[in-house]
C-alpha cells in the first residue's frame, strides 16, 4: 500500500509517496507566487496551494497502480490566516506566519492583555506571525473582510478541506494560532472574546494521526484516485518534520534548517518556561513538545549567496572555510525579525566586527554561523528548565551542508544524528497517513521502525571550547544593538 504526505511549505509544495516499509517512492515539487505587498508584509494565495497540490499529486501517482494509495496527509506552514465565506470561498489571500504587520497588535495581546493571562490561556505569548493578531489587524484594518468570516483556517487544512470536504485543524498546528487552550487541547474561549470570534468560525481539532474523512467525489476525479482514499488531520510543519526524523516520545530533539529554523524538543509532559521564550505546543505523537523558532535560518544562507554574492554554489561558497571558531566577524541573522527568543518584530539582520582583512570567506562563515548561535539561543532556554539534551536530529536543506553541522554540533555541544530521508515534514505526513490507516498502532511506533539513522557529527571538545568564547560574544550582541533596532 502507498502513503501520500504533503508538505506545504513557504516556497513550494512538496509531496511524497511512500510505501508501508517507509521506502520513498517519489517525489515531486510545485512552486507557487510569494506576495510582498508592503514592506514586511508576507502573503500567498490558497488556489495556488491548492492548484499546485492537485497537480502534483496527479504527477506523483502517474504511472502507478492508484488502488494503492490509501492515505494522505500532511505537514504544513504554521500560523497563517486562511479566512472563508459562508460560501467557502477565501475572502483574501493568506497571510504567512513570517508577516511583520501585526506589531500593534502583537503589542496590545501581550501589553495590554497581558503576558500572563496569554499563557494562562493557551500557554504562550503573542508573537508577529500567530493567527490571533492577524485577526486582529483583520478586524481593525479590513472590517469588510472580518464580518465574511465563516471559517478561519490554517494553510495544510486548507488543502484538507479541498480533499475532504471537513473543516479541521490538529492540535500541533492550532498550538501556534495563540486561540488553543494547549494544555486542555481545546479552543480557549477568552481568546475567542478578545479575537471577536465564536467556536463555530473555527475547525473542529483532530490529532495528526486522526482520520478527518475521506476524498471527497470533486477531488478524486481530480486526482484520478478512489473516494476510499483517507484523509489524516497531519501537523504543523515542524511537527511533522520531528515525526519524519523520529523526534516522538520523551526527551528527544530535532534541528529544522528550512526557510525558518527551530530547534524542537519532544516530551510526555507539559511545560512552559517563565518567560515565555519558547513555544509549549502540542505535538503529532498525541504529547506536547518546547520549541525555539528563529524566522531566517537557512534563508539568510540564501540570500547572502544569491542576493548580494550573485552565487547559487552554496558548496563552493562554502569549500574554502577552514578555520572554524576563529572567525571575528559576527552575523545577526534577523532579517525578518526574530521570534524565539527576542520576539522582537524589529530586529534587523546585523554584521559586526569587520576590519580590512576580513575575507568573503569570513562573512559567509558568519552567517553559518550566526544561525547556529540563535539556534543555541533557545537551546539555553530548554536548559534553564532543567531539560538535558545530548543529540539531536537534523533536517530541512540546511542539512545538506556538511560544514554547517560541523557548526551546529560544535556551538550547541551536540551529537548530530542525520537520518537516512532528509524529507522532514512530507515524511512525516506520510507516516501520520499510514498511522491513521492502522498499519502501525502510534507513531511513536511508526517512527522506530521507519526512521533510520545513517550517521552522527560529533562535537570536538577543542572546537567546542573555541566556539563557546564566541557564543558568550554573539550572545550580547542583540541586547547592544536592540535599541537601535527601534530608531531604525
Amino acid at each position: 500500500m502507498l502513503y501520500i504526505g504533503i508538505d506545504l511549505g513557504t516556497s513550494a509544495v512538496k509531496l511524497l509517496l511512500m510505501n508501508e516499509a517507509g521506502e520513498i517512492k517519489r517525489i515531486v515539487s510545485k512552486e507557487y507566487p510569494l506576495y510582498f505587498p508592503q514592506p514586511g508584509w508576507s502573503e500567498q494565495k490558497p488556489e495556488d496551494w491548492l492548484a499546485a497540490s492537485l497537480q502534483g499529486i496527479a504527477e506523483l501517482t502517474e504511472g502507478i497502480d492508484k488502488s494503492e494509495v490509501k492515505g494522505i496527509s500532511f505537514g504544513g506552514q504554521m500560523h497563517g490566516l486562511v479566512v472563508l465565506d459562508q460560501n467557502d470561498t477565501v475572502i483574501r489571500p493568506a497571510i504567512l506566519w513570517n508577516d511583520g504587520r501585526t506589531e500593534e497588535e502583537t503589542e496590545y495581546l501581550n501589553q495590554v492583555i497581558g503576558t500572563e493571562k496569554l499563557s494562562e490561556y493557551t500557554a504562550n505569548i503573542a508573537f508577529a506571525g500567530f493567527t490571533a493578531p492577524k485577526l486582529l489587524w483583520l478586524k481593525k484594518h479590513e472590517p469588510e473582510h472580518f464580518s465574511m468570516i465563516a471559517k478561519i483556517m490554517l494553510p495544510k487544512d486548507y488543502l484538507a478541506y479541498c480533499l475532504s470536504g471537513v473543516h479541521c485543524t490538529d492540535y500541533s498546528d492550532a498550538s501556534g494560532m495563540l486561540l488553543l487552550d494547549v494544555k486542555n487541547k481545546c479552543w480557549s474561549k477568552p481568546m475567542m472574546d478578545i479575537c471577536g470570534i465564536t467556536k463555530d468560525q473555527l475547525p473542529k481539532l483532530y490529532e495528526s494521526f486522526d482520520v478527518v474523512g475521506t476524498l471527497t467525489p470533486e477531488a478524486a476525479a481530480k486526482t484520478g484516485l478512489s473516494e476510499q482514499v483517507k484523509i489524516i488531520a497531519g501537523a504543523g510543519d515542524n511537527a511533522a518534520a520531528a515525526v519524519g526524523t523520529g523526534t516522538v516520545g520523551n526527551g528527544r530533539c530535532n534541528i529544522s534548517l528550512g526557510t525558518s529554523g527551530t530547534i524542537f524538543i519532544s516530551s510526555s509532559s507539559f511545560a512552559v518556561d517563565n518567560h515565555n521564550a519558547l513555544h509549549s505546543f502540542a505535538h503529532a505523537d498525541g504529547q506536547y513538545h518546547l520549541m525555539g523558532c528563529m524566522l531566517s535560518a537557512a534563508s539568510c544562507n540564501k540570500w547572502w549567496n544569491e542576493d548580494i554574492l550573485k552565487t547559487s554554489d552554496f558548496a563552493a561558497e562554502q569549500a574554502a572555510i577552514c578555520k572554524l571558531g576563529e572567525n571575528s566577524v559576527f552575523f545577526l541573522p534577523y532579517l525578518m525579525g526574530e521570534r524565539s527568543p527576542h520576539n522582537d518584530a524589529k530586529a534587523r539582520g546585523t554584521f559586526i566586527g569587520m576590519t580590512m582583512d576580513t575575507t568573503r570567506e569570513d562573512m559567509t562563515q558568519a552567517v553559518l554561523e550566526g544561525v547556529a548561535f540563535a539556534l543555541r539561543d533557545s537551546l539555553e532556554v530548554a536548559k534553564n528548565l532543567g531539560i538535558r539534551i545530548e543529540r539531536t536530529k537534523i533536517c530541512g536543506g540546511g542539512a545538506k551542508s556538511p560544514l554547517w553541522k560541523k557548526m551546529i554540533a560544535n556551538i550547541l555541544n551536540l551529537k548530530v544524528d542525520v537520518i537516512e530521508s532528509e524529507e522532514g515534514p512530507g515524511y512525516g505526513g506520510a507516516i501520520l497517513a499510514a498511522v491513521g490507516c492502522g498499519v502501525y498502532a502510534t507513531v511513536e511506533e511508526a517512527a522506530k521502525k521507519l526512521v533510520k539513522v545513517i550517521d552522527t557529527v560529533k562535537p570536538e571538545p577543542a572546537l567546542v571550547e573555541k566556539y563557546e568564547a564566541k557564543y558568550q560574544i554573539f550572545r550580547n550582541i542583540y541586547p547592544q544593538v536592540k535599541g537601535l533596532f527601534q530608531e531604525l
